[in-house]
């Protein structure tokens, strides 16, 4: 038993607005199956073996706040053009410059429509081949406990882990990687974005989610009522939700 990140999710006011634009920032399509936009390659939706680690924009009535959001993706570039070209049509497309106190650094932080925060980074070896999504980046207190609990919550392999960071990537070698950052302070208002896991067909949804509960995961009530999946909160308090199979 073991499971997959397979989307990232996003809560926005207009997701067809924000699908649109993370369509245009990765190159991908905008696919509305119902109340939600996906985003994912061409080709259309294929569950439940999804080909990518997409993203889900899903609509809720509430704003995004002021504060930074503690999940964010990092876009790969292939070169210092490729960069530049990339952070200019995407602000064309919506996105505004960012400050989260990044000072003088290569990349280039950025805002998407609703101010969702993400880095367009300059080109570096270790993603040369991740696709667009370079990294999905979770801020954190403690990488080492972020470690321990992801570490057997997934089935991607740990490639490093130190005091500062920590990072996962899928066994296959494919795919973006998935990084914990050490940084100051703990989570204070529900996350913005957060990851959805699903289980590999054959596997049982709610043994998972037992699993994930004995590794220190805490039942979340979201407002979500009678609904598939299941969310929770793993041991920092971030969001993440047990998909079911189709």
């Amino acid at each position: 038993m073991t499971l997959r990140p397979v989307q990232v999710n996003i809560k926005a006011l207009d997701a067809s607005v924000v699908g649109r634009f993370w369509a245009e920032a990765l190159g991908w399509t905008a696919y509305s199956p119902g109340v939600t936009t996906y985003v994912g390659p061409a080709g259309g939706l294929v569950w439940p073996d999804p080909v990518a680690v997409g993203i889900d924009v899903v609509p809720v009535p509430e704003a995004k706040t002021t504060t930074k959001n503690r999940v964010h993706l990092d876009l790969a570039t292939t070169s210092a053009a490729h960069q530049a070209e990339l952070i200019e049509r995407l602000q064309a497309h919506g996105a505004t410059p960012a400050d989260v106190g990044q000072g003088q650094v290569p990349w280039t932080v950025l805002a998407d429509p609703e101010g969702n925060e993400f880095c367009v980074l300059e080109p570096r070896e270790v993603y040369r081949d991740t696709g667009p999504i370079a990294a999905v980046v979770v801020d954190c207190e403690d990488p080492r406990a972020m470690a321990r609990f992801w570490g057997e919550a997934l089935d991607w392999s740990l490639l490093e882990v130190t005091d500062e960071h920590a990072t996962f990537r899928s066994a296959k070698g494919v795919g973006p990687h998935l990084e914990f950052l050490r940084v100051p302070g703990a989570k204070t208002v529900p996350d913005r974005v957060h990851l959805d896991l699903l289980p590999y067909p054959g596997d049982d949804e709610a043994a998972e989610v037992a699993r994930l509960r004995a590794l220190g995961a805490t039942d979340l009530d979201l407002g979500q009522g009678d609904v598939p999946w299941t969310c929770l909160a793993d041991p920092e308090g971030h969001e993440l939700c047990v998909l079911a199979l189709p």
